[in-house]
């Protein structure tokens, strides 16, 4: 069993690793390959135009994460075509259908991108321009492989005419439609191949050799050879989908439904997680995953281990169905708590109107798994993860909880992430992330910022205010940037655009979203007006970005409108953040669909 995923860079452990792998398939698999351009593998994905294309890099992993094989594709987004410069697997691992697996997965980026078809050189099956039979009958079979998916080399052209005249093998250049009808114009080819002569080979082809070559496509449309090993290609099977590898991971809260608040009023409803669900699962682009357990030192990596150990005691000796409420706080004296656990609750918690109730901790810790199952999947090559949990977490603090949270997810996740590198969180909650503030405000390496409404008028009330920038080390790394009762979209990205120049300037390595949807128009704890175009400009806007990033779930109780501001929210993240490579195409193939 094996995966295939799109490595977009070398920065995590991961991909880095995955990187040296591919360099080593290259030299073992491609004897004639330069060392200079096997080193500059990694260059070419973080600085993709460098060559004039953009470099696509996907690999085949096993489940130990061992490279089994590897595609580099080539982009040209002014005149539209793909290039496959090299496609193994590694030695010993041929025929196992990794080559095959691999090339579905170019052809199914080259549609995703748009333009004229996908292109590639194979070595000839001629015996006048190869004579080592053994050869020939390697370069048969690669053809004859690729013939399966209607490809065939370009005919009645110098392209396969040697650099030196006593060089043999030169290469046919092959052209696949991608299920399209084969009409390969003469113009766009003549465009085509000046480029992979000029960019890839410019220091091998001297400039009559490419002129030459380019004035040979005399035919309109250019000429492909006639199958000779496969009479029917096989069914196309690259419509218009987005590939698992660049879908958003999605991990959603399979507990969260046994915390259910029944009593008139209590608007963080399970109704909350089936109202996005059915709104995200006809985009296609999501991938669901299952939710991993993780061990409780996560919890206790940002609470107070009396708090956990409070909450999980509480709990469990509440009788089912019944919920206590916070009514008894220690203002005058807080180091000697009552005994009886439920009239404790007022030392752990921010407010009077979040119960607890017998579920409360599972589903809580149950949240907090699938935001490490989420965070975990971007130290894995993902560029998006989605956490879709309840109950909410950015108002609990380090040994409190409120505001319908218990434990502070986001800020947990990013704990995480902050073992492998910077991180930013962003929270877009109508109501202050007072939550990950207190648990970050006194360090550097992760920054906390919230948009929210003033605190005189919203809750937490408490905190919030502009002038909580940090302390010690992390002085300077909180910020708060606040709103009025009225906002609109428009006002609304003022602050997001300067939310974004601060995380730009922090440049994280990671960045996590707290998301609420209570800055909606019509929410019961907001009084903002943002509209379903709003949530999409504001997931452009961040995706722009181009950070991994995880988005957690955090309010928003409009379950008439929730869903489809979601929806929009991811749509215009995804569109920038792993989509802008052909934004136009994409999109016509998936947007017509439409208190914390």
């Amino acid at each position: 069993m094996f995966r295939i995923r799109r490595i977009f860079d070398a920065v995590l452990p991961q991909n880095r690793a995955a990187v040296e792998q591919v360099k080593d398939i290259l030299a073992a698999q491609f004897q004639q390959i330069r060392k200079k351009e096997i080193d500059a593998l990694a260059e070419k994905l973080r600085n993709p135009f460098k060559t004039g294309f953009q470099s696509i890099l996907f690999v085949a992993e096993d489940q130990n994460n061992r490279v089994l094989g590897f595609a580099l594709l080539l982009h040209e987004p002014d005149m539209r075509f793909a290039y496959l410069d090299y496609l193994s697997a590694a030695a010993q691992l041929t025929g196992r259908g990794i080559g095959g697996a691999l090339y579905e997965r170019v052809r199914q980026e080259a549609q995703l991108l748009g333009g004229i078809g996908l292109f590639f050189e194979c070595l000839p099956d001629d015996p006048n321009l190869c004579s080592d039979l053994a050869v020939l009958k390697q370069n048969a079979a690669r053809l004859k492989f690729y013939e399966q998916y209607g490809a065939y080399p370009v005919t009645g052209t110098a392209y396969e005419t040697p650099v030196k005249p006593d060089d043999e093998c030169a290469p046919y250049l092959v052209f696949d439609s991608l299920g399209l009808p084969p009409r390969l114009r003469r113009e766009s080819a003549k465009q085509v191949v000046r480029a992979i002569l000029e960019r890839k080979y410019g220091d091998l082809c001297p400039p009559a050799y490419v002129e030459k070559v380019v004035a040979s496509f005399h035919h309109d449309p250019v000429r492909l050879r006639s199958p000779r090993y496969v009479t029917a290609p096989r069914e196309n099977k690259t419509a218009f989908q987005i590939p698992a590898d660049e879908r958003i991971v999605l991990t959603i809260n399979d507990r969260h439904n046994i915390h259910h608040i029944r009593e008139r009023g209590y608007v963080e409803s399970p109704i909350r997680i089936a109202r996005i669900r059915e709104k995200l699962a006809p985009t296609g682009l999501f991938q669901e995953v299952k939710v991993h357990s993780y061990s409780e030192k996560w919890l206790r990596s940002v609470h107070d281990s009396d708090f956990i150990n409070y909450l999980h005691a509480v709990c469990l000796k509440l009788e089912n169905k019944r919920s206590i409420y916070p009514y008894v706080f220690p203002i005058r004296n807080a180091a000697r708590p009552p005994k009886e656990l439920p009239i404790r609750a007022g030392y752990y918690c921010i407010d009077t109107f979040t119960p607890l109730n017998r579920n409360a901790y599972m589903a809580a810790k149950r949240a907090v798994d699938c935001a490490l199952t989420a965070a975990s999947s971007l130290l894995h090559g993902h560029l998006l993860a989605y956490a879709l949990v309840r109950p909410p977490g950015h108002h609990a603090e380090n040994r409190a909880f409120g505001g319908f949270c218990y434990f502070n997810s986001n800020a947990i996740a990013a704990e995480f992430l902050s073992r492998h590198g910077r991180v930013a969180i962003l929270d877009i909650d109508y109501h202050h992330g007072n939550g990950q503030q207190q648990i970050f405000y006194s360090r550097s390496d992760v920054l906390t910022v919230s948009i929210h409404g003033h605190p005189s008028f919203a809750y937490p009330y408490f905190s919030g205010f502009a002038d909580e920038q940090g302390e010690g080390e992390g002085k300077g790394f909180n910020i708060n940037l606040t709103l009025p009762e009225s906002v609109d979209g428009d006002r609304y990205r003022q602050s997001l655009q300067k939310a974004l120049g601060k995380i730009k300037q922090f440049d994280p390595d990671f960045l996590v979203i707290a998301l609420g949807l209570d800055t909606a128009k019509g929410d019961p704890t907001g009084s903002w007006n943002l509209a379903a175009c709003d949530f999409l400009a504001n997931g452009e806007m961040i995706g722009k970005l181009h950070r991994p990033t995880l988005v957690v779930q955090e309010g928003g109780y409009n379950t008439r409108n929730m869903g489809r501001n979601a929806e929009h929210f991811f749509t215009g993240l995804w569109s920038e953040l792993v989509g802008a490579r052909n934004k136009s195409a994409r999109k016509s193939s998936y947007s017509g669909k439409g208190s914390t």
